[in-house]
């Protein structure tokens, strides 16, 4: 189980009043919550699986149609 008390989250800074989404790296993984939500669930990514978001992302993958 991967401790999440104490991490160093980090928001977008072009996230406005709205909300954003929130993350923090911890023991090699990448932790995701909504940062409306600092309680709620929170979930964690392999570094892989990071980078292959990240590289979908940036290759307009997501992209709507």
């Amino acid at each position: 189980m991967i401790d999440l008390t104490g991490l160093n989250w980090r928001k977008s800074t072009y996230s406005g009043l709205n909300g954003c989404i929130e993350i923090a790296f911890v023991d090699g993984h990448v932790a995701i919550r909504d940062s409306k939500s600092k309680r709620g669930p929170v979930l964690l990514f392999t570094a892989s699986e990071w980078r292959a978001f990240l590289a979908g992302a940036c290759d307009g993958e997501f992209d709507l149609p």
